[in-house]
């Protein structure tokens, strides 16, 4: 081909020159002029427009697929520089160019990527269905061709190359591969604004699986990504390729810092400096793992009164292995990540930690310590001092993982050191709490340690019964426990009311279910404290009664709440029923006194 100025090297020089400005150059242009290089970029890319001319060799097909890149070129350039009315009409130009010939080799990957930025530029816009339909057409355009050809197209580099230049097979397949990897990848995010949840997932773990497979990935972001995509699994109860993901993200993020191809050599991972964050991060997903399959398996293995059925126990073992191997085998294929050496590091990972329900104590605590090592390692990035929100949600997930091994764990003593282990981590953090800046984490915090003091009474009454006798030292723990359980609910109660200190007449929908489940078992805790002092009995059963009597009366009053807390409210009818009749009794009895 014949070009002014030097002939068709000089043309490729300038291209290439663009192409290094744009690509490398432009990260290190100063702040007061971010966009220097791009600008420059853009001027040799109209100067390699300009000295296109016809040439006798290819004719008009080849020079308008080499327009058609540099119209491509060009719209990315002004997307670049948020000039996206400019960049939508370069790319438009350029699929224009390619329509007819957008199925041959030569044409291919740089429609693809002509339309994956299409869609990049309209998501920009907050046109979320219009980038999907650039996107989902470039999908499909892949799929035809890779049905129709199938063989290493050209790269739209390679129309600006010399023919001793142009790439080899493997190079160009890699490439067209990591421009369908971005479609997926791009497809991924469409359809998580779009809320189709389980197709987002279902692209995000293929778009994942590629970038191992063409290594064609920044650590980090990868392992976040799968990190990410993890709890989604979790919310399916998919446990094992939730551990998967989990083991998959923490073996790459170990690669941090180390370059993953040739190709990205000359660029640097974002946020390598926040290494310490990323990988606290990691961390919690891993927590959120190990509690979520605890409490998962506690929801199988309690009865009617939360307690652990040994017939289901029993009954699950069973099922388990005979299960088991099976159900693995044919999963495990469709979601393993990486290649042979990435695996092994991977499977090694998923090892330290199972993925199937735990059936009884010893079970629970294997999960639980997994779980409780990510604790400590969470908590050592997010402190108190700085990330004080961060620090309290990891706190309230190691509670949450010592509250659901209590569950496993048949010993009522042994059960309520861990139910201890929860007020102790919980009460310093709430006493540091301003409620003023954060007044629904102190709500949060009020009821938890309501409940866990509220629980700790239940089982010290029940060890209590297992006696012949109650002796002084256990009555004067279930009071106490008892009075703690109160104090807590009081204060959560007493955050609902306004500056005036009145109590809203109708509660919100948020705070319905538990400033009512406070009342009950504030009712049930006056019921529950032991005193011989008749007089104080009678106090207390009064106290319990009026709390019985809000419920029931509430419920009259706004028929609607019924339905969150209809369990409670039919035990309240009856209380307010039974009451009555004992405490004329006890009356009775303290007047034949006097």
């Amino acid at each position: 081909m014949a070009a002014a100025g030097g002939g068709w090297p000089a043309v490729c020089d300038k291209f290439r020159a663009a192409r290094t400005l744009s690509a490398v150059e432009s990260l290190k242009d100063p702040e007061t002029e971010p966009y220097r290089s791009k600008y420059s970029a853009r001027a040799l890319l109209q100067e390699v427009k300009q000295l296109l001319s016809a040439a006798e060799e290819g004719g008009e097909a080849v020079l308008a697929v080499r327009r058609a890149v540099l119209e491509y070129e060009l719209g990315v350039n002004h997307t670049d520089t948020e000039e996206l009315s400019a960049g939508e009409e370069h790319l438009q130009r350029c699929t224009q160019l390619l329509e007819p010939h957008r199925l041959s080799p030569d044409c291919v990957s740089l429609y693809i990527q002509a339309q994956n930025n299409l869609g990049i530029l309209w998501s920009q816009r907050d046109e979320i269905e219009t980038a999907q339909t650039y996107l989902e057409s470039a999908e499909a355009l892949y799929n035809q061709y890779m049905k129709e050809d199938g063989n290493p197209p050209l790269d739209p580099s390679e129309h600006f190359m010399a023919e001793e230049e142009k790439l080899t097979d493997q190079e160009r397949s890699k490439r067209f591969e990591k421009a369908y990897t971005h479609t997926l990848y791009y497809l991924a995010q469409v359809y998580q604004h779009l809320e189709m949840i389980e197709k987002a997932a279902q692209y995000c773990h293929t778009t994942l699986k590629r970038q191992l497979e063409y290594c064609g990935y920044y650590p980090v972001e990868w392992a976040r990504n799968a990190a990410t995509l993890s709890q989604y699994y979790l919310s399916k109860e998919c446990f094992m390729e939730a551990r998967h993901c989990l083991a998959a993200a923490s073996v790459i993020f170990s690669q941090a810092g180390q370059v993953p191809s040739a190709e990205d050599a000359d660029e640097t991972e974002p946020d390598q400096q926040d290494l310490p964050e990323r990988k606290a991060e990691i961390a919690r997903c891993w927590i959120k793992y190990c509690l979520n399959l605890l409490q998962s398996a506690r929801k199988l293995l309690e009865d009617n009164i939360g307690e652990l059925d040994p017939d289901r126990q029993l009954e699950l073992k069973a099922q388990r292995k005979k299960e088991e191997d099976e159900k693995e085998k044919g999963r495990k294929k469709a979601v393993l990540f990486g290649t042979s050496d990435i695996c092994d590091s991977v499977l090694a990972m998923e090892e330290k930690v199972s993925s199937v329900y735990p059936l009884d104590f010893q079970e629970a605590r294997e999960i639980f310590l997994v779980g409780q090592n990510y604790v400590q390692e969470a908590k050592e990035f997010f402190q108190v001092d700085g990330y004080v929100t961060d620090h309290i949600e990891i706190v309230q997930d190691h509670s949450a993982l010592f509250k659901v091994l209590a569950f496993f764990e048949e010993d009522y003593e042994r059960r309520c050191k861990m139910h201890k282990r929860r007020i102790d981590m919980l009460e310093p953090i709430y006493a540091d709490l301003n409620p003023q800046y954060y007044l629904l984490i102190c709500r949060q915090l009020q009821c938890e340690l309501a409940d866990t003091y509220y629980e700790m009474m239940d089982l010290k009454v029940a060890i209590g019964n297992r006696l012949e006798k109650l002796d002084s030292h256990t009555v004067k723990k279930i009071n106490s426990l008892a009075q703690f359980a109160i104090k807590y609910y009081e204060l959560f109660l007493d955050s609902l009311r306004n500056p005036d200190k009145v109590f809203p007449e109708k509660l919100e929908e948020d705070v319905l279910r538990p400033a009512m489940v406070a009342k009950f078992h504030i009712a049930r805790l006056y019921g529950k404290l032991i005193t011989s002092d008749s007089k104080k009995q009678l106090e207390n059963m009064q106290t319990s009664l009026e709390y019985y009597t809000f419920l029931v009366d509430y419920c009259e009053k706004y028929p609607d709440a019924v339905p969150a807390i209809e369990t409670e409210l039919e035990l309240s009818k009856e209380m307010v029923n039974l009451l009555p009749a004992s405490m004329e009794r006890l009356r009775t009895k303290l007047s034949s006194f006097v």
